[in-house]
């Protein structure tokens, strides 16, 4: 504020205008006009003082402040405030009323304001550790536009030695359970032992949940450290400053590391980071320790866990059905293996850079390097392919129909003998194995050999009838499966116009009204939905959606 409008408030204020006048005039607050006139006061008393040779007696005072209705009532008003420290101006004003108080609801909040003792924050201590004694690991999620993949989000595992300083970083597509011990062995190996305690925050990983202030760890995880003899600890909920010495890096990473550089590929991503792990943040001069990393590390060495001459098992293992086309899926990819094994369930183990597909007597069956950053791609390997012959590939269909039985055996050689692409549709037949139990399909072969309703079709109409198809949990791919999870653990949505579908079902605003001609391709579809009732009701639940709630959607735009 300059000197012109000082001058302007001091003049307004001698013609006895009053504070709140001159505030709404001048656009000011009545705060700063009252400390302009206080510091006018002042002034103008210190100068009379040097004059007179006498002791301001105004000097440090502020100007006299008129009484109000709440002043009665001041020491009432600050034993409920000593009493009750949080209590509102609402609950104060309703005490002071019965007892007489008949002033204003404003001028009561602004007391409180001022005379409320504001809680100071609480101080953090840091506190040192001894060599060995404690390591503190996290997560952080960026998004990085990388030069040759595109933007993309990315994950940064971190673990930190806490009297050394040494840490261990890299960026990962996921953080799930098996990628978070993986880093946590690489991270072992990186920094040459383990630390004998581990802090956590409260990540699903490490803890499942909470009960009686007391963490209940992931039995998995349990293990994992089990096997390496360190504790895990959690953190307290809401709490990051327990784990400040892993919690602060990340900003020197974001600024150091991150900043000012591009990066080609994921892989481009961490060479880069082992670069700076090793020429700049193992080198530097700590601003606490006021010494390298790599210094204290080399004292840190000798008191960490030493490595178990025994890995731990990293390796996830999920089941999957062998797909018509001889390949089972994951992450979105799909992966050959024998095409003899059409419509078998079996299990798929997978490491850090291989996919494992195993056989029924758990022999190995196939291998493929997985596919990480794409989606939607597949690996054929040449041997996994049916061979060209045709009596050759019928050989071989017969011996996966022999594994069902006389049933199978009889219902494959009708097969063959009234259907002109009889190969085709027994490889179809062996997928129903993907929608229905084993003992279903069997009843349904043998019922359709019996009324000789041979074909892929008319079996598919015979265990619609007769068999109910598993549930839709064990039908959905993995993709599928992920996504329902995220709807599930995300937040619920509220309800909602019927009109707003109009936007989503015909690409029209939520104030426009339906065309007539939508109405009847409504109509149209509804019909044609219902002559197809079976097949289209397999397709929704083999797809992974509610049917009541597509119900619910058609019903909420009509």
């Amino acid at each position: 504020m300059n000197s012109e409008e000082e001058n302007e408030v001091i003049h307004r204020w001698q013609k006895s205008q009053s504070i709140r006048s001159i505030a709404t005039e001048m656009n000011l607050s009545r705060y700063l006009v009252t400390e302009i006139i206080r510091k006018q006061t002042r002034q103008r008393d210190v100068e009379a003082a040097i004059q007179n040779d006498t002791p301001p007696a105004s000097l440090g005072a502020a100007p006299t402040l008129r009484s109000s209705k709440l002043d009665p009532f001041a020491d009432q008003l600050a034993a409920l405030l000593d009493r009750y420290p949080s209590i509102t101006a609402t609950r104060a004003m309703e005490e002071l009323t019965r007892s007489g108080y008949q002033g204003g609801y404003t001028i009561l909040r602004q007391r409180i304001k001022h005379l409320r003792k504001t809680p100071s924050k609480q101080l953090v201590v840091r506190y040192e550790t001894a060599p060995g004694v404690q390591a503190q690991m996290d997560w952080a999620t960026y998004t990085i536009d990388f030069t040759g993949e595109g933007k993309r989000r990315v994950n940064l595992f971190s673990y930190i030695l806490g009297y050394s300083r040494r840490q261990y970083i890299c960026f990962t597509q996921t953080m799930e359970f098996e990628t978070t011990i993986r880093q946590h062995i690489k991270a072992f190996e990186h920094l040459g032992g383990v630390a004998a305690t581990c802090l956590y925050d409260n990540m699903k990983v490490a803890v499942t949940r909470w009960e009686d202030d007391a963490p209940v760890y992931n039995t998995r995880f349990l293990a994992f450290a089990t096997h390496y003899g360190y504790k895990p600890w959690a953190c307290q909920v809401r709490r990051p400053q327990t784990k400040g010495k892993v919690e602060r890096p990340f900003h020197y990473i974001e600024t150091n590391l991150l900043n000012g550089r591009e990066f080609r590929s994921l892989d481009h991503l961490n060479e880069t980071t082992r670069w700076w792990l090793a020429q700049v943040a193992d080198v530097r001069i700590h601003g606490t320790t006021k010494k390298t990393p790599l210094e204290l590390h080399a004292e840190e060495i000798p008191h960490l866990l030493p490595m178990p001459g025994l890995q731990f098992d990293t390796a996830a293992v999920v089941y999957r059905v062998v797909d018509t086309d001889g390949t089972v899926q994951y992450a979105n990819n799909r992966y050959s293996v024998p095409w003899r094994l059409v419509g078998e369930l079996l299990p798929v183990r997978i490491l850090d850079e291989f996919l494992i597909v195993y056989g029924r007597s758990l022999d190995e069956v196939a291998r493929h390097v997985v596919m990480q950053g794409v989606s939607g791609q597949r690996r054929m390997e040449p041997e996994h392919t049916p061979p060209r012959d045709h009596e050759a590939q019928m050989e071989r269909l017969r011996e996966r129909y022999a594994e069902l039985g006389e049933i199978g055996l009889a219902y494959l050689e009708e097969l063959e003998h009234k259907q002109r692409n009889s190969k085709h549709q027994a490889l179809q037949v062996l997928g129903l194995l993907h929608a229905y139990h084993k003992s279903d399909l069997l009843r349904a072969m043998q019922r359709a050999v019996q009324y000789h309703a041979i074909g892929f079709t008319s079996l598919e109409r015979i265990l619609a009838h007769q068999a109910t198809p598993k549930p839709s949990w064990q039908q959905l791919d993995e993709a599928s499966q992920e996504s329902l999870k995220r709807l599930a653990d995300s937040e619920p949505i509220g309800p909602r116009h019927s009109q707003e579908y109009q936007q989503l079902l015909y690409g029209t605003s939520a104030e426009t009204e339906t065309p007539h001609g939508n109405d009847e391709q409504a109509d149209s579809s509804k019909t044609d939905s219902s002559e197809t009732g079976g097949t289209e009701a397999n397709h929704t639940e083999s797809s992974g959606i509610d049917p009541k709630a597509s119900a619910n959607v058609e019903d909420s735009t009509q």
